[in-house]
Parts: C-alpha cells; sequence; structure tokens
C-alpha cells in the first residue's frame, strides 16, 4: 500500500469456540452440547475487520498460531479487506476463547491467549515501517502491558493513540499520557478509579483524564457515549440512535475501531464518537461479532448532538 494506513490495530486475534448447553455443568459433571461453532474473534481482530468494513485502509499487527484457527483468522481479516502483512504467525497456538451459553443467553468463557501472550515489543520494534505508516494506532489489553508500552514508544510524530484496556489493568504513566482517547465502558471506569469513582459518567471522565490521558470518551451502551477533553472544561454526551439490540457482543470493539478511523480523518472528539455510536448501534442489531459489523451505508441516522 502506498498510501498511509488510517488505522493500524496492535491487538489480539481468538477463535472463539461456541457450544450451547441447556446448562453449565457442575463441578465433575459433564453435559450434551450443540454442534461447536467456530468464529474469528479477539479485540484486536474485531477492531480490524470493523473498520475496514466501513472503508477504512486497516492494517492489523498480531500474532496467531501456525494452525487452522490462525488461518481462519486471516482468512477473516482479508476477506473484510485488512492489511494482514503484520500479522505474524508461529509460537505458540492461535489463542482461544471457550464459550458455553445457556438458553437465557449467559456464558461462561474461558480464554487462552495463547499467541497473544507471544507478541513482545521486539514483534512491534520489527514492524517499525507498518508503525510509521499509521496516522492513528489502536489497542488493547488482550496483549502483553510491555507490548503495548512499546506501541506508545514507536509511534510515529504527529500519530494518535487510542486505547481500550480491556480486560483493565492498571496502566503505567507513558500509556496513560499518549491515549487520544482513552475508551472504557462503566466497569472499565469503576476498576480503574477504584471505590472513589462516583455515580456518574462526567465524574468517572473527570476522574480519569486526572490520570493523565489527553482525552477520554466512556461508552454508555444504549445511552451513546460521554466524550472529555483535557484541553476542555466541558464533557460532551454523544446519544444513541434507538435500535432493537440483538447482541451486543463486539460492539465496543466496532465502536473504538470507528472513532479511531474518524479521528484520523481529522474529525474532532464528539464528531467522531457521534459517527462511532451509530457504528455501535448498528453492530448490536445482529448476532455475533465481526459477522455483525455494518458497511458504512448500513449506518442508522444520527441523532441530534447537543452543542458543547
Amino acid at each position: 500500500m502506498n498510501d498511509d494506513y488510517e488505522l493500524l490495530v496492535v491487538g489480539s486475534a481468538n477463535a472463539d469456540l461456541v457450544v450451547g448447553v441447556e446448562r453449565r455443568p457442575a463441578p465433575g459433571e459433564t453435559v450434551l452440547g450443540s454442534d461447536l461453532a467456530v468464529h474469528p474473534g479477539g479485540k484486536g481482530g474485531n477492531q480490524a475487520v470493523a473498520a475496514a468494513r466501513l472503508g477504512a485502509r486497516t492494517a492489523l499487527l498480531a500474532r496467531v498460531g501456525d494452525d487452522a484457527h490462525g488461518r481462519l483468522l486471516l482468512d477473516a481479516q482479508r476477506a473484510a479487506g485488512v492489511d494482514t502483512d503484520g500479522v505474524l504467525q508461529g509460537g505458540a497456538p492461535t489463542g482461544v476463547a471457550l464459550i458455553t451459553v445457556d438458553p437465557s443467553g449467559d456464558n461462561s468463557i474461558v480464554v487462552s491467549p495463547g499467541a497473544n501472550a507471544r507478541l513482545t515489543p521486539e514483534d512491534i520494534r520489527a514492524a517499525g515501517g507498518l508503525l510509521a505508516a499509521a496516522r492513528v494506532v489502536s489497542s488493547q489489553l488482550e496483549i502483553p502491558l510491555d507490548t503495548v508500552a512499546e506501541v506508545v514508544r514507536t509511534l510515529r510524530p504527529g500519530a494518535r493513540f487510542v486505547l481500550n484496556p480491556s480486560p483493565p489493568a492498571p496502566l503505567p504513566g507513558e500509556v496513560l499520557a499518549a491515549c487520544d482517547p482513552l475508551v472504557v465502558n462503566e466497569h472499565e471506569a469503576r476498576v480503574i478509579l477504584g471505590a472513589d469513582a462516583g455515580d456518574a459518567p462526567e465524574e468517572w471522565a473527570r476522574g480519569l483524564l486526572a490520570l493523565g490521558p489527553r482525552s477520554v470518551v466512556i461508552t454508555l451502551g444504549a445511552e451513546g457515549a460521554l466524550t472529555a477533553e483535557a484541553s476542555a472544561d466541558a464533557c460532551v454526551r454523544v446519544p444513541s440512535p434507538r435500535v432493537d439490540a440483538v447482541d451486543t457482543t463486539g460492539a465496543g470493539d466496532a465502536f473504538t475501531a470507528a472513532l479511531g478511523w474518524r479521528l484520523g480523518l481529522g474529525e474532532d472528539l464528539p464528531t467522531a464518537a457521534a459517527y462511532a455510536v451509530r457504528v455501535g448501534a448498528a453492530a448490536v442489531t445482529r448476532k455475533g461479532a465481526q459477522d455483525s459489523y455494518p458497511t458504512a451505508s448500513e449506518l442508522p441516522e444520527a441523532p441530534e448532538v447537543p452543542s458543547r
């Protein structure tokens, strides 16, 4: 690709192995389940597919195993239009999520990180050319934190770093200082802030900004999102279109991908978030994660965005 990547995703790629069960087994018990369904997943893989399906020039930097699950994930990325030159193979089996789902929709998940845990700082340094070509780099915490820190150190001048700290973990100051924005849901905000988080999203945003990121976005499900910037006093509420939710799996990944892409196009944070909530809203109207991601022509109409 001669032109810059509009979004580079550095993160995880998993195979989701899903079995339906009438009830989850007790210790020592065996239960019969449905046929096994295997879906491409992982927060990094999800973000890359979501952005590419919207039309963004997207690349993925990740590690998968040299196995059937790895080939499934690569095929899914390529089918969506993602540049996979940065996807490394080998070192461990492809990461998998083992998921059982009961009739009420409740699930139990065991994640084996596999090759995701072997994406190292050395891999990031070796991919310097890829990072040098990226306007926006998005990451998550399903890969080692040391690797995420190396991404921050390797960013090209002027590039924007977007982080969804999921699963939440304590973040070093250099990573927090680079986040523009830090993207969290209510659970992640409360884990990071602890007992003094407060009750309102505006309080969470102020508390998170005090930790050092340049900006914060808090996703609020059907209520949309809230944006806050260190350079501005006010928080901005961004409403979501009203849709009939079928499955929220992976919707946060679609939101974050769309947000990063639109920021790279030069939109301000509330405008980019307004676009991203439309993408997240579309994603919850279909089952699955990557299977649910919309193209740009499939987005619901935007509700009116309040002025700052």
